[in-house]
């Protein structure tokens, strides 16, 4: 999958780079024939016994590991240290951005996140909206609520509640400004070469 290398316009500037059985066999049925001969020559008995038998695999082979979506949300706040807050997370497509980010424990709502102050995801409030930098070709196009509700907002910004993040054999990245509205920074991105991109998810995985 591919991978994106995020920057941070500020005073100081800075950058993180971010990051995608048994083989049934048969063995030939023996056929045994038996040959009775106290019987007159006339007469033969034929017995034949059929079987299958599997081979096991001289190789363990592991099951391929089913389709899934790489995403890095980035928070609207900054780290102690000035450096961007990216949360890394992969998910299989066909589901709502907003169940993506409550399942993964990203916040979404912000300040809107104690009940009563959503709606839940029923697409009336507003308050799950998001940027998309990277990856708007996985998403399903904008609902009616979306045009009505971000008809003022910046074309990349979606509702999570009412966005479909791809189908369920999607692969590919997906990067995600939380809470827009309320960030104070703007970031640069440019995508990060295959090898360098197996490099840093490798020294992430290591992390």
């Amino acid at each position: 999958m591919g991978l994106l290398s995020l920057q941070l316009s500020s005073h100081s500037s800075c950058s993180l780079s971010l990051p995608q059985n048994l083989k049934n066999t048969t063995k030939p049925n023996k056929a045994l024939n038996a040959f009775n001969s106290n019987r007159p020559s006339s007469v033969r008995t034929t017995i034949r016994a059929v079987g299958t038998v599997p081979e096991k695999d001289s190789q363990n082979t592991e099951p391929a590991e089913p389709p899934s979506i790489g995403f890095a949300f980035v928070s609207s706040v900054l780290l102690p240290d000035g450096t961007p807050d990216v949360q890394y997370r992969t998910a299989c497509g066909g589901q709502k951005l907003r169940n993506i980010m409550m399942d993964a424990n990203i916040d979404l709502y912000g300040p809107y996140a104690r009940p009563l102050l959503n709606c839940s995801g029923g697409g009336t409030c507003a308050t799950c909206m998001v940027e998309i930098i990277e990856g708007e070709e996985l998403l399903s196009p904008r609902t009616d609520k979306e045009k009505e509700k971000l008809k003022r907002k910046p074309k990349n910004w979606r509702l999570a509640c009412q966005t479909t993040v791809g189908q369920v054999n999607s692969t590919g990245m997906l990067v995600v400004q939380q809470l827009p509205e309320w960030k104070g920074h703007e970031w640069k991105y440019e995508k990060l070469s295959l090898e360098e991109s197996e490099k840093l998810l490798s020294s992430h995985e290591a992390q």
